[in-house]
């Protein structure tokens, strides 16, 4: 009996399946950089997104837990109200707020002075140490968020009356007046206009 003899790949086989293994090589390649691309976008989103959420939850609980005690200025000759925010001043909002934490069991208060300001496209936050300030009471800063393009606050009175300063005019006691509501304009280039209103405790 004779045996057939044995036959081997051919080089035109051999090409043909090295092209094909290249051609899905290539296209494996392709789907797992647009996987890593997504994935990387998806992160880079939800980092966007946390920071954004935390920078309205800051803004949101310093309003809600609006103190009504005024705090000198560095100089120590003017008192300044418990919230203030003016059009001319060095920052769009300063608040006295309750719920600092204090774990280590410092001597200090619970309360802080805190306040929020645009510097070129990024929302700062500051807070200082004490209340009541002095020129050696250098505030620490904390940048929130940045592509903001500007920080607008909408303070409701008792009477419901908006108004874009505080304390206002009317304000039987300026130092210590607090609004009933303040609302929040937040506007970024990413993710556009966002609104928060927030109700301050009595």
């Amino acid at each position: 009996m004779m045996r057939r003899p044995q036959r081997g790949f051919t080089l035109i086989e051999i090409m043909v399946a090295v092209a094909i293994f290249s051609l899905m090589s290539v296209i494996a390649w392709g789907a797992l950089s647009n996987a890593l691309d997504d994935a990387e976008m998806l992160t880079d989103r939800m980092d966007r997104l946390q920071a954004i959420q935390r920078a309205v939850r800051l803004i949101t609980t310093d309003l809600a837990l609006a103190a009504p005690r005024s705090v000198r200025n560095e100089i120590g000759d003017t008192q300044l109200p418990a919230i203030l925010s003016s059009l001319s001043g060095d920052f769009a909002l300063e608040v006295t707020h309750g719920g600092w934490g204090n774990p280590a069991g410092l001597p200090r208060g619970t309360q802080q002075r805190s306040a929020y300001r645009l510097e070129e496209d990024q929302l700062v936050r500051y807070h200082w140490n004490v209340l009541d300030r002095t020129f050696s009471n250098e505030p620490v800063a904390t940048v929130l968020l940045d592509d903001v393009q500007s920080l607008f606050f909408r303070f409701y009175a008792d009477t419901g009356e908006p108004t874009e300063v505080w304390p206002p005019q009317s304000a039987t006691n300026p130092l210590r007046a607090r609004p009933r509501a303040v609302e929040i304009v937040l506007s970024l280039g990413d993710s556009g206009e966002i609104t928060r209103l927030i109700e301050v405790a009595p």
